[in-house]
């Protein structure tokens, strides 16, 4: 996972390519805390993934959950850009298990899901 931060829009985006490892998280958390410190959390986060990678391990599920338990009320809005059906299935169930406002985009769209997760209308 590639994971960085726009300072101009206070938004992170996480590019996943492959599966996921416990070090993806550890790295992410590196990357986007300072911010939230700096900025009392991040207007958004953009999650772009042609399709879902998976994870490599049940470890790193368990580094992904943990990751999500603990930034997740810091975070206004996700945006899931990807055309993988999960994206649908993220956007129905998140609602209830984090603080933040999950919309799915198709992988096409990601400069709207940019926009959406900085504030913007969509």
């Amino acid at each position: 996972m590639k994971a960085e931060y726009d300072g101009k829009r206070n938004l992170a985006v996480f590019t996943l390519n492959e599966a996921l490892s416990r070090e993806d998280f550890e790295r992410a958390a590196a990357t986007i805390d300072p911010h939230i410190e700096e900025h009392s959390g991040l207007a958004g986060l953009v999650i772009v993934a042609e399709s879902f990678p998976g994870w490599e391990s049940l470890g790193a599920f368990v580094a992904h959950m943990r990751f999500v338990h603990s930034h997740h009320r810091q975070v206004a809005r996700v945006a899931m850009v990807t055309d993988s059906a999960l994206g649908d299935v993220a956007e129905k169930v998140a609602g209830h298990f984090v603080s933040a406002q999950v919309k799915h985009f198709q992988y096409d769209d990601k400069e709207a899901a940019l926009e959406w997760a900085a504030g913007g209308q969509g």
